[in-house]
């Protein structure tokens, strides 16, 4: 019996042992990213079947906290900041090159960024049912133009992504009238939610006519529940381009591992990942790997884009106007 014991506890030592050698790779990322219905467990799983290494997860807010711990952070590599936000990220000086060929990618802007690697975008889009409205807005003024019973949700830009695009959008096609477009949109606004979430799930529950998220949200609808009366309005004037990005940080004690990992992102295997699980379009894809009912989706003639520095640059005047719209 001793001997038994002792073999087990044996074994249990060994396994700690080995345990202890693997390395662990720390990647921040949003709490969407990482959740049971995000690209994070399969991402995950695939990247540990070739590293031999353990992926973390930490989740949160990504940017501020990658600020406020600067050189102190434990994080290899950050996930899920965006094109409005890099500015601030790169200014940091806590960022790495990603040491990537971007030529090869299937996005609808040339990329040349050394640092953020781009693994998927979007367009920020108004969706609506169109069972219930025959006839959506074709146009950004048109939307503005319609009636003020037609209720709209929002999300606050000084807590989401997307209502951060949303200022961004209007100000590329408004300029110096953008205060005069949310005056016209305000009345229209049933409420500003913290979050996309909270908001999306007003509109599915039948609380609002619209909602803001993106072109590829009615994906998930077709694909995952069979369901065709979501669709997204497409404007004649364009539609923001929303672009989410990886980094490798400079005080990485696992480099080998974060370059592999940044070598995984652009691979077949991740981008294959993103369409139904981020439902987003995969910055590196054939069209033709793309699920097949993504070619039922909306797709803008146009792609609005702010480079970082003017995006940058706008986000407070943007926000400024906003705020006085919306606090009448």
């Amino acid at each position: 019996m001793k001997q038994t014991l002792s073999f087990v506890a044996g074994l249990a030592l060994m396994a700690h042992a080995a345990h202890a050698d693997t390395p662990v790779l720390q990647v921040y990322a949003p709490d969407y990213f990482a959740s049971e219905w995000g690209p994070g467990p399969g991402i995950e799983q695939g990247f540990e079947a070739q590293c031999n290494c353990d992926l973390q997860f930490i989740t949160g807010d990504v940017l501020p906290r990658i600020l406020l711990e600067g050189e102190r952070t434990e994080a290899d590599v950050v996930i899920g900041l965006n094109t409005d936000v890099t500015a601030r990220a790169r200014a940091s000086g806590l960022f790495a090159p990603h040491g990537q060929d971007v030529s090869g990618l299937t996005m609808p802007i040339d990329w040349t960024d050394d640092v953020f690697l781009p693994f998927n975008y979007g367009y920020t889009a108004f969706i609506y049912d169109n069972t219930k409205m025959e006839t959506p807005p074709a146009s950004f003024e048109a939307l503005l133009d319609m009636p003020d019973d037609v209720k709209i949700v929002l999300q606050d830009p000084r807590s989401s992504i997307s209502g951060l695009a949303l200022l961004l959008w209007v100000k590329a096609i408004y300029g110096d009238n953008a205060s005069d477009a949310w005056e016209r949109l305000a009345p229209k606004v049933l409420t500003v939610t913290q979050g996309w979430s909270e908001s999306y799930g007003m509109f599915t529950d039948g609380e609002a006519d619209m909602v803001l998220s993106y072109t590829t949200s009615p994906a998930y609808h077709i694909i995952a529940e069979d369901d065709m009366t979501k669709s997204a309005a497409i404007f004649e004037e364009g539609h923001y381009l929303f672009v989410e990005l990886a980094a490798k940080l400079k005080t990485t004690d696992q480099p080998e591992l974060a370059s592999a990992f940044m070598d995984y992102v652009l691979s077949e295997e991740f981008q294959k990942a993103i369409p139904t699980a981020n439902w987003s379009y995969p910055s590196k894809l054939d069209a033709a790997l793309l699920p097949e009912k993504f070619d039922l989706l909306g797709v803008p003639g146009k792609a609005i884009f702010h480079p970082e520095d003017e995006a940058e640059a706008l986000r407070k005047p943007a926000l400024d106007e906003w705020l006085t719209a919306f606090s009448k």
